[in-house]
C-alpha cells in the first residue's frame, strides 16, 4: 500500500514523520544545502528520492539523524561524517565514508573504490562487492575503532597502509573473493576474511592466523550487525571459518627512513 503524505509548510512529510526530498534533476548542492537546514531545525530523518549521482550527501554532518537514500548517490558520500545514519537502497561509488568520525553507512548493493579512506571512526555495511583500496589508511584512536562489513569480495589492494580498524570480508559472492596486495603496507588494524587467501595474493607486511576467542567476538558482533541490516542467515555465515590477517610490524617500511 502507498504511504500516505502530508505537506508540512516547505516539503513531504512521511506518515513515519520523515521529510522526503525528490532529488530528481536537483544539483548536489542545493540537496546537499536542504538537508543542512533540515539538520539545523533539528529534524531527525529525511528521505531522498529519484538521488542519481549526488556527491557529498551528508558531509561534514554533525547530527543524529537518519538520511534514507533511494537511488545511487555520488562520491564521498559521508566524508567527514560524524554522527548520522545514512541507508543507501542501491549502490555506492567511490570514497564512502572518507575520513568518518562517527556514524553509519549501510549499502543495500555494491560500492566503489576507496571505501572508508581514512576512517576514523563508525561502521560502513555493504551488502555485495568492493572495488580497489577499501579501508587504505583506516586508523583507530582509544575506543574510536571504525569498522567495514563487506558481503561479497574485493577487489586489489583491501587494506591498503592500514594503521588501525577493522575489515571483515564476507565472499557471499561467491568465486574470488580478494584481488592482489591485500594488506600491502598494513601496519595496524586487523582484516578477517571468511575462507582463505593464498600467500601470492598478500603483501609482504602481513601475517596469516588463526582468530582466537576475542576475534570471533569482534566478528560475531559485526556478522550479526550485517546479517540484520541485510536479513542473511548468521550462523549459516558463521559456520564457515575465518582467518585474520594482521600486520607484521607496526613500522613496515621504518628501515627506510633516516632516524
Amino acid at each position: 500500500m502507498k504511504r500516505r503524505l502530508r505537506y508540512s509548510a516547505s516539503s513531504l512529510r512521511g506518515d513515519d514523520n520523515m521529510i522526503r526530498i525528490d532529488a530528481k534533476d536537483m544539483h548536489y548542492r542545493a540537496l546537499n544545502e536542504r538537508i543542512r537546514e533540515l539538520v539545523e531545525s533539528g529534524e531527525a530523518g529525511v528521505e531522498l528520492d529519484n538521488v542519481c549521482g549526488q556527491k557529498f550527501i551528508g558531509d561534514g554532518l554533525r547530527a543524529r539523524m537518519r538520511i534514507v537514500i533511494n537511488g545511487t548517490p555520488g562520491n564521498d558520500l559521508a566524508i567527514f561524517m560524524d554522527g548520522p545514519e545514512i541507508v543507501v537502497h542501491g549502490n555506492g561509488q567511490d570514497g564512502i565514508g572518507n575520513t568518518m568520525n562517527s556514524g553509519k553507512v549501510v549499502v543495500h548493493g555494491n560500492a566503489g573504490d576507496v571505501i572508508g579512506y581514512a576512517m576514523r571512526g563508525g561502521k560502513v555495511f555493504i551488502k555485495g562487492d568492493v572495488g580497489y583500496r577499501v579501508g587504505i589508511h583506516m586508523k583507530a584512536y582509544q575506543d574510536s575503532v571504525p569498522a567495514i562489513v563487506i558481503g561479497g569480495a574485493a577487489s586489489d589492494f583491501l587494506g591498503e597502509y592500514m594503521a588501525g580498524g577493522v575489515v571483515v570480508l564476507l565472499g557471499l559472492s561467491g568465486g574470488k573473493i580478494t584481488g592482489d596486495y591485500v594488506g600491502t603496507g598494513m601496519h595496524g588494524g586487523v582484516i578477517y576474511v571468511r575462507g582463505d587467501v593464498e600467500d601470492n595474493y598478500l603483501g609482504r607486511e602481513v601475517i596469516k592466523s588463526e582468530p582466537d576467542a576475542r576475534d570471533i567476538s569482534i566478528i560475531g558482533r559485526l556478522v550479526g550487525e550485517y546479517c540484520a541490516h541485510f536479513g542473511k542467515d548468521f550462523d549459516e555465515i558463521m559456520r564457515k571459518p575465518f582467518l585474520k590477517l594482521s600486520p607484521r610490524s607496526h613500522r613496515p617500511y621504518g628501515s627506510l627512513y633516516t632516524s
